[in-house]
């Protein structure tokens, strides 16, 4: 027990330090987990949720080969250009563009669409690019929180506790647009109103050739009837009886089949070899090796006695404890990366079942520590994966985001949006 624990501990400490990549990390405590015995091979490949991990990389398949489209990159200059390029309406259209695809998609493949865009647009316009990337990041995390596939800590928990899409969205989707928009009203108070562009540097942005950034109509069309099918596949999961992975893993085949019809087999080597180069193997193995080292924890019997503990502090009252979860874990994924922590969380909430009465008792366990988690991560610039991308794209272009000066508005909006979620879980669930 102790030895997992211990070798869980290092490898957060090493993940929070920066020095080294987190998913040599994850896998180096992955492999000392298993060399020093706390499980076998064997068990350690059992612990991983495929589910989770095939959701995920189907998902960057199909982002992939229809960003070649130019999608992605059209409807930010659209929304741009829909706001008459004054920047006030281009901080709102980008901020719910950037919430619906990240819902749609995923967070972290979004803001790497979104980001440049926006970069390019703030440089036309003269304006300062702070408040359109630090709004793109708040609007990224909560729009991505609104569906299973949007955020990483949502396709974990859907994964591990039999939550489909269509749970997702009936029981996350309401709070999110209340959350949404007062973000929205938020921004415009702080920076909207205050934004000014000259009239030259609005005609340059409305000169921009939104269409011209769609480079291959037949890919855009293949690109977006597959994704309509899979997003329906999501809803209807249920009674197909598919899961996940399955839905995500398929969709990227039959568009990865579309895009090398057509061409010879040289061209096509080329064209797959491009795509799964695209795909985030960093997240895939962090995952992966992730998994191992929480199993590795969690057979040791040191999540049921921290579950027994958890219990016992709430007094057996799920209300409590959803109002415990949905706080700890916005103040914990604030500090650390969302991710490995909502993946240590899950099987102590699954110990917590019997006391409350069973699994279907403590789905609302599982809504606190979705939206703890996912909102949680906007507060500091490492709380999630979406914010450390973003930082990246704006380093390559020469912009740098202080840390100071995203915690001085990251977390007040954050304890805002927790806030209202806790009006939202406690009126709905308990």
């Amino acid at each position: 027990m102790w030895v997992s624990a211990s070798v869980l501990a290092l490898t957060y400490a090493l993940i929070i330090s920066g020095r080294l990549n987190r998913a040599v990390v994850a896998l180096i405590g992955a492999s000392v987990a298993i060399l020093v015995g706390t499980l076998d091979q064997n068990e350690a490949i059992a612990g991983i949720n495929w589910n989770t991990i095939g959701l995920l990389t189907g998902m960057m398949i199909l982002v992939s080969i229809s960003r070649r489209s130019g999608l992605f990159q059209y409807l930010a200059i659209w929304a741009a250009q829909k706001a008459k390029a004054s920047p006030a309406g281009i901080l709102l259209m980008l901020q719910l563009t950037t919430a619906l695809l990240s819902a749609l998609l995923n967070n972290v493949s979004t803001m790497l669409l979104v980001a440049p865009v926006t970069l390019a647009i703030t440089e036309e316009l003269d304006v300062a690019p702070f408040p359109f990337l630090f709004a793109e990041i708040f609007a990224c995390n909560i729009g991505g929180t609104a569906t299973l596939i949007g955020d990483p800590p949502n396709i974990l928990i859907g994964s591990s506790a039999g939550l489909d899409f269509n749970a997702f969205l009936v029981n996350l989707a309401p709070v999110i647009v209340v959350v949404l928009a007062a973000q929205l009203f938020a921004v415009h108070l702080i920076w909207g109103r205050k934004l000014h562009a000259t009239p030259e540097s609005r005609a340059l942005v409305m000169g921009m050739n939104a269409p011209g950034m769609i480079t291959d109509t037949v890919l855009l069309g293949q690109s977006v009837c597959v994704i309509g099918l899979v997003l329906l596949a999501f809803v209807f999961a249920g009674p197909l009886h598919l899961e996940p992975a399955t839905i995500a893993l398929g969709g990227a085949a039959i568009l990865l089949l579309l895009d090398n019809w057509q061409h010879p087999d040289t061209k096509q080597s080329e064209n797959v070899h491009n795509t799964f180069a695209d795909v985030e193997w960093i997240t895939i193995f962090f995952f992966i090796a992730l998994f191992v080292i929480v199993h590795a924890v969690e057979v040791s019997g040191l999540l049921s006695l921290a579950a027994a503990k958890v219990v016992q502090a709430t007094g057996d009252n799920t209300a409590v404890a959803g109002v415990f979860i949905l706080w700890v874990s916005a103040g914990l994924s604030a500090i650390l990366d969302n991710i490995p922590f909502v993946a240590t969380m899950i099987p102590l909430i699954k110990n917590m079942a019997p006391a409350y009465g069973g699994s279907a008792r403590i789905e609302p366990l599982w809504w606190c520590l979705s939206l703890g988690a996912c909102l949680g991560g906007n507060a500091t610039l490492i709380g999630a994966a979406a914010n450390l991308t973003v930082v990246g794209v704006a380093e390559r272009s020469g912009v740098r985001i202080s840390f100071l000066q995203y915690l001085a508005y990251g977390v007040p909006m954050t304890l805002a949006a927790i806030g209202i979620c806790q009006i939202y879980v406690w009126l709905r669930y308990f």
